[in-house]
């Protein structure tokens, strides 16, 4: 009872949510005042950078080959300079650090001081401490007009503790703050605190805390050194995993809580300044769902300016593709199965096969017509076919085969006894047929180049498909498999199986386009020295993605519960990557984990391992962490949870549909939403999702409706779980996704029990008695 007690006093910083909002306003409203001044500074630049070219436009007039001269050097450095300023200029701020003051008083180019390491005396015996200097880190360095440094480029030295700082070795750095921004507006701020046992002040206030900073601090500066050492181990486990050499795979496990997205995202950032030139090559982060994915990029628009981060969900991994549809779990297993594989490549062939083209091939060549019927095409298709080129590449083979049936059939070939000759021969021939409007006609309508999508529609034809996936499929999943790829939309197997025809299919090689020139590069006597119109680093970032194939580093989230498909489209993008993978076998949503570890460990080769764990759950109360642990050793017997760090005092509540569902969810979360002022999540079965919108409806946006699915990864001030045996019996693996369900709050949990649950007098649904 003490140590709750304890614990319960530690949180109490943290415990009065309305006071967080209100302080986390403050901050916002502070970071924008900041970003405000930025900007109007940016504006002065700018008109200087401007007013700078048009005096050397000036200069130009006097007409001396000096004065050209110069004017020629003022453009260049001027519109480097202004382009620089405009590119730049959107999304600009993105970070922050509060530091201790240094061991000495030096500055460098950029106005900040040079100390890495904190002065003797920076800290006071009582555990308190000031700031001393406060630096913002954004796109490019801008400088106040007295040369005071109001943003720091994230590539210049006085940055690199934003990204080496771990709570292990702090240096000078006290707080880092993500700023998330959009334009020139501040949207979010988000803290990790370097030194949690520290109170720190900042011109005269306590230094504020926003996010889950708060909980560290809160647990750092706990009266019991049990808590302090909790924080500890949550510190080492981190900083262990954001540090670990990069020229291998990185394995982190950890359950529900342990901030495993946090880590990597951080170790992505940490190999980046690191390593930068190594990882020039781009670093993909690839997420479970796009509800993730915002997350995210709110912990790491730092690296995306220059192309080198890619943050993509797993349904929009293939450009000109988003899912935007779910899958029946029946249908799930199917497309993402190892099977899956052996069908496409039937359907990729199939598909050409099956595709309307003539029956009959006719060609005039020395005067001759020349003719191949029905039979001998299909014999060229089939001997083309043979070879193990994808497909639409082996066109060239198909196109030369013809040739070679037409040459054989025109009797040409003896009609030539010297070798000299007939090649001679040969070569007009094949110059003169295939420059007939009617052969290249017939080929491409006989060998058309097939698109993923064109045999994705032709496998959704069920007697089609029940031919190519004869032996593979049953009936029934052809059936169901058939249906599901009739509808509008992809989902987000269908992303991974669109990716694995590209790969069956392949490209032919086109010629590369020009990129169109700016009209400033005509100007005469600038051409050379007058750069031209740059890139903004939203086109950039976009261009660079799109043109990336590959990557030098890639961090997979939630990686249990990549299907043997998805593993594969991850592969092809990391051959030669070196890998962060994240996940939790206990969170499994896919049906077969042998099945995929198989395709995962297929994609990440022959590359050695290293396994990290991480034990303390810091987000969900112990009420809410015991609770969901009776359904993890029913999920997985044997498996341990992590130790919840923090104990409220309000354990899991549990009701009972009397009238409708609709109701008593409804009601459920109108209670929650008066008894915390965060958000609330109401987690249903995926087939319920529609419906339990329409239940929410009117009670405004802190309450959101959410398939089991896609509650993977993010968490609430409380949720509602309801009917825990249909969210369990809704797919093989719907006890792990009924784990994941029940841990996503970090305040309150309600389970609503229908009939189906069983449940007892006190409410408490079957699968989680005792």
């Amino acid at each position: 009872m003490a140590a709750q007690a304890q614990q319960e006093t530690a949180l109490d910083a943290v415990s009065d949510k309305s006071a967080q909002d209100s302080l986390r306003d403050r901050e916002i409203s502070g970071e924008q005042a900041h970003l405000d001044r930025v900007y109007r500074r940016l504006e002065e630049k700018i008109r200087e950078a401007e007013f700078l070219m048009n005096d050397a436009a000036k200069r130009g007039q006097v007409g001396t080959p000096g004065a050209l001269a110069e004017r020629d050097a003022q453009v260049f450095r001027a519109g480097i300079h202004l382009n620089r300023l405009n590119n730049e200029f959107e999304d600009f701020l993105f970070g922050r650090i509060d530091l201790l003051l240094g061991k000495d008083g030096q500055k460098g180019p950029d106005g900040a001081y040079t100390a890495v390491e904190p002065a003797d005396g920076s800290v006071r015996d009582d555990n308190t401490a000031d700031i001393a200097e406060t630096l913002h880190i954004g796109r490019i360095g801008v400088l106040d007009t007295e040369y005071a440094p109001l943003v720091i480029d994230w590539r210049a030295p006085a940055a690199a503790p934003f990204y080496r700082s771990t709570p292990v070795d702090p240096g000078r750095v006290v707080r880092r703050r993500v700023i998330r921004s959009k334009g020139r507006r501040v949207l979010g701020v988000e803290d990790d605190l370097m030194r949690p046992e520290l109170t720190a002040f900042l011109d005269g206030d306590k230094l504020a805390v926003i996010g889950d900073g708060a909980l560290m601090a809160a647990l750092g500066q706990a009266r019991s050194h049990t808590m302090r050492d909790i924080v500890a181990s949550i510190q080492a486990e981190q900083d262990l995993v954001i540090r670990a050499p990069a020229a291998s795979v990185t394995y982190v496990e950890g359950g529900p809580g342990t901030g495993k997205t946090a880590v990597a995202l951080h170790r992505a950032a940490y190999l980046l300044y690191q390593d930068r030139r190594r990882y020039a090559g781009g670093i993909l982060i690839v997420s479970p769902t796009p509800l993730l994915v915002a997350y995210t990029e709110g912990v790491l628009p730092s690296l995306g300016e220059e192309g080198q981060v890619a943050i993509r969900a797993i349904g929009s991994l293939v450009d000109g593709a988003e899912a935007t549809l779910y899958d029946s779990p029946a249908v799930a297993r199917t497309k993402g199965s190892y099977r899956m594989l052996r069908v496409l490549r039937k359907a990729a062939r199939g598909a050409l096969e099956a595709n309307e083209s003539p029956a009959r091939l006719r060609v005039v060549a020395f005067g001759r017509r020349l003719e191949l019927e029905a039979a001998d095409l299909e014999r060229v298709r089939q001997n083309a076919l043979s070879g193990t080129a994808p497909v639409n590449m082996l066109r060239p083979r198909a196109r030369k085969l013809l040739l070679d049936a037409l040459w054989e059939r025109s009797g040409s070939a003896s009609r030539h006894t010297d070798p000299e000759l007939a090649a001679e021969l040969r070569s007009s021939f094949d110059e003169d047929v295939a420059s007939e409007d009617e052969f290249i006609a017939f080929l491409d309508a006989w060998w058309p180049e097939l698109t993923p999508r064109a045999v994705l529609e032709a496998m959704s034809d069920e007697r089609r498909l029940g031919r190519w996936a004869r032996r593979i499929l049953n009936p029934g999943e052809v059936r169901r498999t058939a249906r599901a790829l009739k509808r509008d939309g992809l989902s987000v197997h269908d992303v991974a199986i669109l990716d694995e025809l590209q790969a069956i299919l392949g490209t032919p090689a086109r010629p590369r386009k020009r990129r169109d020139l700016d009209p400033l590069d005509q100007l005469t006597g600038l051409e050379e020295l007058m750069p031209v119109r740059e890139e903004t680093q939203r086109e950039r970032a976009e261009r660079l993605a799109q043109e990336r194939v590959e990557y030098a580093h890639v961090i997979v989230d939630e990686a249990q519960d990549l299907t043997p498909m998805q593993w594969r489209m991850v592969g092809r993008r990391g051959k030669h990557a070196t890998w962060t993978v994240v996940g939790d076998p206990a969170q499994s949503s896919w049906s077969d984990p042998d099945e995929a570890a198989e395709a995962r460990d297929e994609a990440l080769g022959s590359r050695p391992r290293r396994r990290f764990t991480l034990t303390v759950n810091y987000r969900n109360p112990a009420e809410i962490a015991e609770l969901a642990a009776k359904v993890l050793a029913l999920a997985m017997p044997g498996s341990e949870s992590p130790s919840a760090v923090r104990s409220t005092g309000v354990k899991p509540r549990f009701a009972v549909v009397r009238n409708s569902l609709a109701e008593s969810v409804r009601a459920e979360a109108a209670r929650l939403l008066d008894q915390v002022d965060g958000t609330v999540g109401v987690v249903v079965a995926m087939n319920r999702r529609e419906e339990a919108r329409r239940w929410l409806t009117g009670l405004g946006d802190r309450v959101v409706a959410l398939g089991s699915l896609e509650a993977k990864g993010l968490e609430y001030d409380a949720t509602v779980v309801v009917s825990p045996a249909e969210i369990a019996d809704e797919s093989p693996a719907g006890l792990r996704v009924l784990y994941v369900a029940l841990t996503r709050a970090t305040q309150q949990l309600t389970v609503v029990s229908a009939e189906r649950d069983e449940p007892d007098a006190n409410g408490v649904p079957d699968l989680l008695r005792d």
